[in-house]
Order: C-alpha cells, then structure tokens, then sequence
C-alpha cells in the first residue's frame, strides 16, 4: 500500500473543485494516503497565469452548467450552485486554513463545499458560513474571530504563492510526489499513481516538454 501525501489545492469558486474533494477522501484512504489541502485564491492563479476564468466567458459559462448538471445526475447528487457566482470567496478559503480550522479543516471544507454547490448556500456571506460550521457541530464564531488576523490573511497568500512556485494554475489540483494533476477528471489518474500502475512514460514527456515552438499567439497579433 502507498503512504504517499496527496496534497490538493482548491477555491470554493470552482465546482469542479467540489467534485474532486467529494471522491478524494475515499480514494486516499484506499490507499492508506493523508490529505494536505491547501485553499488558494483563484483569481491569483489567472492573474499569474494570463488566464480568464469559465464565468467570465460566457460560452463556457453555459458549458459548465451544463457539465455540472450531467455530472451531478451521473454521480447522483444535487447540483444547486450558489445564486451569486463569482461571489468574495475570501472568509471561507481563510476558515478553510489548517491554522484556523486545526482538526476540523477537512469537515469545514467538506461542509462549505456541499452546502455552496449542492444547497446554493451563499459562500460569501460570513454569518451564513458560521451556521453552516454550526450545523457541523464546528463553533463557527470562533473560527470566524481568528480570520481577520494579519497572520491568517497573510497564511493564505502564502498558500497561494507557494502553490504557484509549484506549478499550480487552476484548481482543483493535485499533487503526489512532483505529479501535477488538474481537474476533476484527472481522479482515475490519480488512483493509477497511487496503485503503482501509471502508464506515463516520463523519458518521452521529457522529450515532448523539450520540443521548440514554431509560432505564438503574440506573433499573430504583431501581424494582424
């Protein structure tokens, strides 16, 4: 069995993120694996990266709902996102640090994420995260006294950067050992690494990764 720790980054933002941590904690106690979980800002990562996020294209915002709902049906859970998105998901990554939540992290992160993206609960709102704590038998107040600590805002943005000095650019992602794993779908994946049966030949990654590129976006646009 593996003793491997499978450290995962999140953002309550994403639904996708949702959807991994609701099949991660099963799959790491297959294989005898502790959870690091690790809230990020997403925004951060778009900016570092030069990336838009899915609801602020509109086209892939109709695709995610779409997606989330097929998902959801096929895994037979409810899909009811919160009813304002993107909303401030600063208070609950903040609850969300080990730090703050301590023992509890993984049932406050569980907590918040089924009540955002399968109750449509507010995820902005920090009364409305202290009843959801509450409901967990997690004393939410309290929690909530610690966040506005300059250290604990400052351990969130060094969460962040240091997931960005490792390569994170979205979420969720999930890294075992230097593998980087992003997405939802990348769960099989995943479990074939743990298992000790990932087919990836790392010699002809290496090789791909060191291919030159011909053209770039940039190079089009001096033209245009």
């Amino acid at each position: 069995m593996s003793s491997k720790t499978i450290h995962f980054y999140f953002d309550y933002l994403s639904p996708y993120a949702y959807f991994a941590w609701r099949r991660l904690p099963a799959l790491a106690g297959q294989y005898e694996c502790q959870i690091e979980a690790h809230p990020v800002v997403f925004g951060k990562l778009l900016d570092k990266w030069g990336q838009l996020g899915p609801a602020e294209i509109p086209p892939k915002q109709q695709w995610l709902n779409q997606y989330c709902l097929r998902y959801a049906a096929l895994n037979g859970f409810e899909y009811n996102p919160p009813k304002q998105h993107p909303f401030n998901p600063l208070a609950a990554l903040r609850l969300s640090l080990k730090p703050v939540s301590g023992a509890d992290q993984h049932k406050v992160i569980s907590a918040l994420f089924e009540a955002g993206w399968s109750r449509g609960a507010d995820l902005g709102d920090l009364p409305t995260l202290i009843d959801l704590l509450v409901e967990q038998s997690i004393d939410g107040e309290t929690l909530s006294q610690k966040i506005a600590d300059r250290q604990v805002k400052d351990a969130l943005v060094n969460e962040t950067a240091m997931a960005i000095e490792k390569g994170v650019f979205g979420v969720p992602t999930v890294i075992v050992d230097g593998t980087l794993f992003w997405g939802n779908d990348q769960m099989g994946h995943l479990e074939l690494l743990l298992s000790g049966q990932d087919p990836l030949d790392r010699d002809k990654l290496s090789a791909l990764q060191k291919r030159e590129r011909a053209i770039d976006r940039k190079a089009f646009q001096d033209r245009g």
